[in-house]
């Protein structure tokens, strides 16, 4: 039977990628370092997701099984996969990388002429672009040769919220019923894998940025402005009725941005930042702002949900003042269990809120830099 190695066996990797996989006829590994759920993973051999939207349903994920991804257990496993993907967070990509490039040394080693497709899962642009290059790092120049051949690191865009809702048995997840999962085409390596769910993109940029700059962007920014009015979920915020307005203004000026640069219809486009606000409004995700809100100063960098989108629309001279009032809104995020939250308060301490997001952002433009301190003391 052919196998699947999913690394993170977290609400994504369970609620999201892992079962796609498994409903597609893979036995599927999940490798992880959590032994609450990988013991009972291993145990249990199943997993209940649990899908709560307008209609409810529970399915039952069989046909898998689960590793520690710090054991001698998973290269073995790696060796004879057919696929690998990720869903562990951008930060971690580097501690999986050694595993992995013992992985495909152990192919390489043994000659095996089966091909391995590698996709990063992550919430970021061309994760699997990043860990390829913390994998080739570890191999020598005839590996190297050896995974350009038989090795493909399709990039893709995921989308599902999978708000961490704690149950009584801990492997089973609470998922909204939407999704997508967009994968470069071209970048396979042998034969595509036929999996229900997963869209074959021939041009992924557009459907990263499509995400990035509508539900990334709309999400932390009603996150933020949820957080400053004292309101505990991304439900609460959007329904109040100023932060809905401001929120789906500001996603109107990203998807402008969008549009021309990818020349989406803007009808289409519209109706997709409809379908994204409904989503936010989900009564059965519990989806706290600060769990939505963390790691600010990625969330500020220059290629990420707020600062990217204000940038693509402001060079085509469209407005941007509700973007950057989002962008005023995580400037004010402060939370003590946050350590990049802690990170970014004490340079506002130290620079003062221009230079902090100047170094954070990269903006070196002065009009966006002043419009950025405005819209900072305008919340204050």
């Amino acid at each position: 039977m052919k196998t699947a190695i999913q690394f993170g066996a977290g609400n994504i990797g369970r609620g999201f990628i892992g079962m796609l996989l498994a409903q597609a006829g893979y036995k599927v590994v999940f490798a992880d370092v959590n032994p609450t759920i990988i013991d009972r993973l291993h145990e249990d051999k199943k997993y209940v997701v649990q899908i709560r939207d307008t209609e409810n349903q529970d399915i039952e994920i069989s046909n898998i099984d689960g590793i520690y991804s710090t054991g001698t257990e998973i290269v073995d496993e790696i060796s004879q996969a057919e696929i690998l993907t990720t869903a562990v967070g951008l930060t971690i990509l580097p501690r999986i990388a050694p595993a992995i490039a013992d992985g495909i040394k152990k192919r390489y080693e043994a000659g095996s002429e089966e091909y391995l497709n590698i996709i990063a899962c992550e919430n970021a642009i061309r994760a699997s672009s990043q860990l390829k290059d913390h994998i080739y790092k570890l191999l020598d120049t005839d590996q190297q040769a050896y995974c350009d051949k038989y090795v493909g690191f399709p990039d893709c865009s995921v989308d599902r919220i999978v708000p961490p809702i704690r149950n009584e048995v801990p492997t089973t997840v609470v998922v909204e019923n939407y999704y997508e999962w967009n994968v470069e085409k071209a970048s396979f390596k042998g034969g595509i894998p036929a999996i229900e769910g997963m869209n074959l993109a021939d041009n992924l940029d557009a459907y990263i940025e499509r995400k990035l700059f509508t539900l990334n962007t709309g999400h932390c920014i009603t996150a933020y402005l949820g957080v400053l009015n004292g309101l505990a979920t991304i439900k609460e915020a959007i329904e109040n009725p100023e932060i809905y307005a401001l929120v789906h203004e500001a996603m109107e000026q990203s998807g402008a941005g969008l549009v021309k640069k990818h020349g989406f219809d803007p009808g289409a486009h519209a109706a997709y930042i409809e379908k994204i606000i409904k989503r936010f409004k989900n009564p059965y995700l519990r989806d706290e702002v600060t769990r939505v809100g963390r790691e600010p100063i990625r969330k500020l960098s220059a290629s990420d949900r707020l600062v990217k989108p204000t940038l693509t629309a402001a060079g085509f001279g469209l407005p941007v003042d509700k973007l950057i009032l989002g962008i005023g809104a995580a400037l004010h995020y402060n939370n003590p269990e946050d350590p990049q939250s802690v990170e970014l308060q004490a340079k506002i301490q130290e620079m003062g809120v221009r230079e902090a997001f100047a170094e954070i952002s990269g903006i070196e433009d002065v009009v966006l830099l002043d419009q950025a301190v405005a819209a900072y003391e305008s919340l204050a």
